[in-house]
């Protein structure tokens, strides 16, 4: 790697190729628990777990990687899971032209959904009404779906899963409804506005 290419004011990049300031985030409710504080690799070792609201100060590439360690491909094994995301955001990098963690950003932003169904009991019978999501919650389904779609695109498919994530980041980024994620949120809003 350049030397002239690792050195910047904060000294500080992402990969050691990607710059995590500068980053614009347009959805007011979520700019709050995005954490886009510089990180060279993404992991802290779980030294937020088991603290309340503790997620929101990590860094959201290393939640991303959380995320996609969720699933039954990559459980406890983060190491192979850096790996696809870092592989990912160099597609998304050669595709766009942007900074991926801004694609990132974009693709939470359009995947996030703003209400959801509950059901409440009145007497004997249970009504779905529709509520509003906390920004919290709604970057936490963002998350899980953007994963969930990734690893349901990879299983029986030529592609890797570094394609796959690349792919999925850049769809919902431009709010495509090819997006896994993109689709949930809509189809969720829909059901949610139903039962208003």
């Amino acid at each position: 790697m350049d030397g002239e290419n690792q050195v910047l004011s904060n000294g500080v990049l992402l990969f050691g190729k990607y710059e995590m300031t500068g980053i614009g985030i347009r959805d007011g409710g979520l700019a709050k628990y995005i954490d886009l504080t510089p990180v060279s690799v993404p992991h802290t070792g779980g030294k937020h777990a088991n603290r309340a609201f503790a997620k929101s100060k990590m860094s959201i590439v290393e939640r991303l990687v959380n995320s996609m360690m969720r699933t039954e491909i990559y459980t406890g094994k983060k190491t192979k899971t850096v790996r696809v995301v870092r592989n990912a955001f160099d597609i998304v990098a050669e595709k766009t032209d942007k900074n991926p963690v801004q694609v990132l950003v974009e693709a939470l932003e359009n995947a996030a959904p703003r209400e959801e169904i509950t059901r409440l009991q009145f007497g004997g019978i249970s009504v779905p009404r529709a509520v509003d999501i906390s920004p919290a919650r709604r970057l936490d389904i963002a998350l899980r779906n953007i994963a969930r779609g990734t690893i349901n695109a990879s299983i029986k498919n030529r592609k890797s899963a570094e394609e796959c994530l690349a792919d999925e980041l850049i769809l919902a980024s431009k709010g495509d409804m090819n997006s896994f994620s993109v689709n949930r949120k809509e189809e969720l809003e829909r059901v949610a506005q139903s039962a208003r």
